[in-house]
């Protein structure tokens, strides 16, 4: 049986996953590759620690080029503009047309703060997170005569991370006094923490009260100019972060795949097109339509090990026999940026410094894991 070369579109976490199990269990095609822009992943669960001094810049990246490498797969640093599932091609920037027989999608997913917001120089999306990384630490670097005013906008997990990280950065030096940012959070009319139990959401507030934060609830946009939450103006801010969640890339749907309202690419319980059965998907450009999977880390990271026993099948011309079913209830550890974390699992809520050092715990583990394969390529 003549097996199927595989394009790993993107370098998400899914994909990590699918890497490590080529380089311990061998390559399931005679070619693979990786198309990705970036030789490296910047893991986002370890950004609000950078923010907040805990960890350097680089320190939670995983080495893609060095997990290609230790697979045996080709690297291609480059972005795929448009996907063509009929003629089994991609289009890239700046390297053409790339052939595939099997097509794997994880790119993660693309800013919509403009298009939810509307635009202003200075809003800064969340996503995608190298930009939001780079974008951050030149305007954090910018002399001040006074303590940064920012904006958050966002009442989920990510928004509450980053606004209590952004409070616990190093503040400036303003007239001889080391003075920390003023943060404000914007949750959305849904108010703060609406995906979590309502014992999160009061830690989590209770905290934000504590840290000398601001919370408003309803929904942000922009009008002539100014920053407004239900047509009233706030206070100017310097800094205005959008950490609304991910939109979807346009090619999907240009190239003919079969996407949701959102444009997310639709999948089955096997992470398989529901269009193109030799085209699979996952992560945040992707959605399950037999179950919800939300868009999360945490989800894309389970999923991988599944993709990649899935695409092993695909190769050898087998029906794909796995499906990642997310638990009832999955930990979730948010970072208040001052040394503490609060922990939540399905309706148990609890708060310390021991949920802290299980965080740091999980994504040193988590990042090692693959440091250990790329180490030795």
């Amino acid at each position: 049986m003549v097996k199927s070369d595989i394009l790993l579109i993107g370098g998400g976490h899914s994909h990590v996953g699918v890497l490590a199990d080529w380089a311990k269990n061998g390559l399931p095609a005679p070619n693979a590759t990786l198309l990705t822009p970036e030789p490296t992943l910047r893991y986002s669960g370890m950004v609000p620690g950078w923010i907040s001094g805990e960890y350097a810049r680089d320190a939670g990246v995983v080495d893609l080029a060095g997990l290609a490498r230790a697979a045996g797969a080709r690297l291609v640093l480059d972005r795929c503009v448009a996907l063509d599932p009929f003629a089994r091609s991609v289009l890239t920037q700046s390297h053409g047309l790339l052939p595939f027989d099997i097509a794997s999608v994880d790119v993660g997913g693309v800013g919509r703060a403009a298009r939810v917001l509307g635009d202003d120089p200075r809003l800064i999306d969340v996503r995608p997170i190298v930009r939001f990384v780079d974008r951050l630490a030149e305007t954090l670097a910018q002399p001040l005569v006074r303590p940064l005013r920012i904006v958050v906008i966002g009442g989920g997990a990510g928004g509450f991370e980053i606004a209590f990280a952004l409070r616990n950065a190093k503040g400036r030096n303003v007239g001889g006094v080391t003075n920390p940012p003023q943060v404000t959070l914007i949750t959305g009319a849904d108010g703060p923490l609406p995906d979590l139990s309502p014992g999160v959401a009061s830690r989590a507030t209770k905290e934000f009260d504590a840290q000398g934060m601001a919370m408003i609830t309803g929904d942000a946009s922009f009008v002539q100019g100014e920053l407004c939450v239900e047509g009233a103006p706030v206070e100017p801010p310097d800094i205005i972060i959008a950490a609304i969640g991910s939109g979807a890339p346009d090619w999907p749907r240009a190239g003919g795949l079969d996407v949701d309202k959102a444009g997310f690419i639709m999948v089955d319980r096997f992470q398989r097109s529901t269009s193109h059965r030799n085209i699979f998907a996952a992560g945040d450009c992707a959605a399950r339509m037999d179950c919800e999977v939300p868009h999360s880390g945490v989800h894309a990271v389970h999923t991988g090990p599944v993709l990649a026993a899935n695409l092993r099948k695909a190769a050898s011309g087998e029906e794909p026999a796995q499906s990642y079913r997310p638990r009832p209830a999955s930990l979730y550890l948010l970072s208040t940026g001052n040394g503490s974390a609060i922990a939540s699992y399905g309706r148990f809520a609890a708060q310390g410094r021991w949920a802290a050092q299980l965080k740091r715990w999980i994504d040193k583990r988590w990042l090692a894991s693959y440091a250990s394969i790329s180490d030795r390529a």
